[in-house]
């Protein structure tokens, strides 16, 4: 089952409308006789699941009317929780060479989780505003899951029997902001902006074996200015899955229906171990621009790739084996 949200016309609703979306995302069908909202039908889901799914059915019957992603929010507009984790630690270990930062032998073994806010997503296909562009715009590419409410001191495999949907992000960062709000060792803020997610939410099954219970083992596509940039493996090199990760959330509180967890940016290693190599060099490339720069900086001494600027486009889809896109892609051009 596919989930989408839609503008609202009327500005008092901020959460929009929801929808139920065709596997091939070119129809839809109101669900506003189910649930208003998308956060509604997770507070709900045992109960209106059944009803969400025979929407589906009259969808995949031929039923529905046009579905266009350029009329959506993200799935949960706001939410009551967005934590993001960084279960790719190749990630990690390059972003912080990149500051000259240590490596505690630690992050291999017990997650990062930064807790972002939820208030204000960008849609997928807005735009991204930048008010300077010394801050260093980033974007990062991601998977992330929508949770069912999860009890405090949740097991993994509890955890994992929470997880309601999946959807893309791109976990907007300004790079150049990073290193002083961190040295005051009370985490991310102000170089944490709004994220964005995929036009489309779907449920698990929709997966099938590409979705083991906790990793998606499918190539994220990253298209930056038009070109290749990224195609990294979902599955690949994930240190921790998004059980691990929810019951980490968890340790200490409850966590509300409709949390969203993230994965981090999506890295892999190269064949020989090495950080990887771009796309246009025969690799799988990168999720984000902080990690090419480390590279060229290895490999070059110096970055040589900018940050993003006004008018740069930053297009993250996920395809499957026929082709069409599974979630809908986010594209977003810098404002």
């Amino acid at each position: 089952m596919k989930l989408a949200t839609l503008r609202s016309t009327d500005a008092r609703h901020r959460d929009g409308q929801l929808v139920v979306v065709s596997r091939d995302l070119s129809r839809m069908l109101s669900a506003e006789t189910v649930a208003p909202t998308l956060q509604a039908a997770l507070d709900d889901w045992s109960r209106l699941e059944t009803p969400l799914r025979a929407l589906a059915a009259r969808l995949e019957s031929g039923e529905g009317q046009p579905f266009d992603p350029r009329e959506c929010l993200s799935p949960l507009p706001r939410a009551f929780q967005w934590a993001d984790g960084s279960a790719f630690v190749n990630h990690v270990e390059l972003v912080r060479k990149a500051r000259n930062a240590p490596m505690p032998a630690s992050f291999w073994t017990d997650p990062l989780m930064y807790q972002g806010g939820s208030d204000t997503f960008l849609a997928p296909m807005g735009a991204i505003p930048l008010a300077d562009a010394s801050w260093g715009l980033d974007f990062e590419a991601e998977v992330a899951v929508v949770t069912d409410d999860v009890s405090r001191g949740a097991t993994v495999a509890e955890a994992a029997s929470r997880i309601r949907l999946i959807m893309l992000v791109n976990d907007v960062s300004l790079r150049n902001l990073i290193p002083d709000e961190l040295a005051k060792g009370f985490g991310f803020f102000q170089s944490k902006p709004s994220s964005a997610f995929s036009p489309v939410a779907i449920t698990p099954d929709e997966l099938g074996a590409h979705w083991d219970g906790g990793r998606l083992h499918r190539p994220l596509a990253v298209d930056y200015n038009g070109k290749p940039f990224g195609r990294a493996n979902a599955g690949i090199d994930m240190t921790f899955d998004f059980p691990t990760l929810i019951a980490h959330a968890a340790k200490t509180r409850a966590l509300g229906a409709g949390t969203i967890i993230g994965s981090g940016t999506v890295s892999n290693r190269g064949v020989d171990g090495g950080p990887g190599r771009p796309v246009s060099e025969g690799g799988v490339g990168y999720s984000c621009i902080a990690e090419q720069r480390t590279v060229e900086t290895l490999i070059q001494g110096v970055p040589r790739t900018p940050f993003m600027n006004s008018g740069d486009r930053i297009r993250i889809e996920m395809l499957g084996d026929d082709g069409q896109s599974i979630f809908g892609a986010i594209d977003q051009q810098v404002a």
